[in-house]
């Protein structure tokens, strides 16, 4: 069997100490050279590691400064996984309502989760001054314990999910569905027959481990769903 390229244990190791929190959100890590050292290898190979973290956005390099582990914001939250648009092709902002905390016991449908129990968190949001988006995200109760006794944060929950148990949420796969609105659904300013646009999202870890379900419901009105390929 063909060894792993050092680089590659650099990155991995690295990934893996960041999702168990002993690099914590905002820690600056040590020089290429130390790092290095630490593993045996160049300040190349090193670099090399560092690099690839950075273009996963797991690390962030401040110039002048080092390299640090990224944190996240509610705005980097807000552009990297919230996708609507108005008319005007501007990203929209969508302000928090209501919410409740609920835990369950998790259906076969949140097997991915690898739980028993799950958070349920049902949110309400208003967007252009209207409710126009019902959110259902479930989350393992196990790995976010307290999570119905914590104050969360308005708009962003994943800022939220890595200052309060830091867990740093990096990809999320979507699927999308059109739908039509029935009267009163989900509790939207909606009418009867209004097109609806149904996405489900599946957003995992620095480790690749899920961490998040999330149903969403939102009002497409006035909006389109904007995605930039590369």
């Amino acid at each position: 069997m063909q060894a792993e390229p050092l680089y590659q244990r650099i990155l991995s190791d690295l990934t893996g100490r960041i999702a168990r929190g002993e690099l914590s959100p905002g820690q600056m890590l040590p020089s290429e050279t130390v790092i290095g050292a630490e593993y045996g290898a160049s300040q190349g190979t090193a670099r090399k590691a560092l690099s690839l973290l950075e273009a996963r956005g797991i690390l962030e390099r401040r110039q002048g400064r080092g390299t640090f582990v990224a944190v996240s914001t509610d705005e980097s939250a807000l552009f990297h996984f919230f996708r609507l648009r108005d008319a005007q092709g501007d990203l929209v902002t969508p302000i928090l309502e209501r919410q409740s905390v609920t835990r369950r016991a998790a259906t076969t449908a949140e097997a991915a989760l690898d739980a028993g129990e799950v958070y349920e968190i049902d949110r309400l949001r208003r967007i252009g001054g209207r409710l126009a988006a019902r959110e259902i995200v479930t989350v393992a109760a196990p790995r976010f314990p307290g999570l119905g006794e914590r104050e969360t944060p308005a708009n962003a929950l994943y800022p939220f999910y890595q200052r309060a148990y830091g867990v740093a949420i990096l990809t999320a796969s979507e699927t999308l569905a059109p739908a039509v609105s029935t009267a009163g659904q989900a509790g939207l300013d909606v009418a009867a027959g209004a097109p609806l646009l149904v996405i489900r999202r599946t957003a995992a870890d620095v480790a690749g481990v899920v961490t998040e379900l999330r149903n969403c419901t939102y009002a497409m009105d006035g909006l389109s769903y904007a995605v930039d390929l590369r």
